[in-house]
């Protein structure tokens, strides 16, 4: 089950398209990037939809599976479920984080059977195998471990039945989030392994089959995410993508002077370019 917070601005109900936020790893509706990031949009104008992913959040105690970076299908079913006069002025798609990988997968399998007339990823981990193993460098130690232990606890956190005794104990006991994809996430969802997880559910090898327009947004300073998967990304060969690569901003950061973060400020005008276009 997927849950989500629906918003409307100030004035009400209005012309625009529906904005759907996806968070990422351990997020939910309530995470303070969704928070900030539908505050902006809402004081421009847009309905925002705010999604929990399948066992996230407040769906955690209803879900005995949970969303990973390929379960892209559950994004197409909640979209799906969406009562009519909320997608009759298109939709407009932004995923942060691992929830920008399963966004761009969408887009790429589904995104011409919905109307979508834009998306934007923040800080996707576009080639997961490469993200796996930054995490295990030195200098992300300290947030490998927060990381790990967050993900620990929302897979225990679920119903009593959820997990057999061998995978609560395979999740309890592993060591790195590489463990954790191998010995739970890719077996429970049907995988050979973490490789063959991260190879099938990559958004980079996904990008050449995306047809609307879509922004994606990344840091070259991002400790646990390459920048040279973005350069990769620039040369898929389509110019529906538009990619920005700042030096700056972190992971899902880009904060400055601005009160509004700088990825919302670039997608908030992406958006209204591309409804204008």
């Amino acid at each position: 089950m997927l849950l989500a917070a629906l918003q409307y601005p100030e004035q009400g109900k209005s012309q625009h398209p529906l904005v759907v936020l996806i968070h990422g790893l351990t997020g939910c509706q309530d995470s303070l990037y969704m928070l900030r990031s539908a505050s902006v949009f809402l004081a421009a104008g847009y309905p925002v939809l705010r999604l929990s992913l399948r066992g996230a959040g407040p769906s955690r105690p209803l879900c005995r599976f949970q969303y990973h970076a390929g379960r892209s299908a559950d994004l197409g079913d909640a979209l799906l479920e969406l009562p009519p006069e909320l997608a009759v002025n298109g939709l407009l798609l932004v995923g942060y984080s691992l929830g920008g990988n399963m966004l761009l997968k969408f887009l790429a399998e589904q995104g011409r059977d919905f109307p979508v007339l834009a998306a934007g990823s923040v800080s996707a981990p576009i080639e997961l195998a490469e993200s796996s193993r930054r995490f295990l460098d030195h200098r992300n130690w300290l947030y490998h471990r927060w990381l790990l232990a967050r993900m620990k606890e929302e897979t225990l956190a679920g119903p009593p039945d959820a997990l057999s005794t061998a995978e609560r104990q395979a999740v309890q006991s592993v060591a790195t989030v590489l463990e954790f994809d191998d010995r739970h996430v890719a077996p429970r969802n049907g995988f050979a392994g973490a490789a063959d997880y991260y190879a099938k559910c990559s958004a980079l090898h996904f990008l050449p089959a995306i047809e609307v327009p879509t922004m994606l947004i990344h840091a070259e300073d991002d400790p646990w995410i390459p920048a040279v998967s973005y350069r990769k990304a620039m040369q898929a060969g389509n110019d529906r993508l538009t990619c920005l690569l700042a030096p700056s901003g972190g992971h899902v950061g880009f904060h400055d002077a601005s009160p509004v973060a700088w990825h919302d400020r670039c997608l908030l005008q992406f958006f209204e370019e591309s409804l204008s276009g």
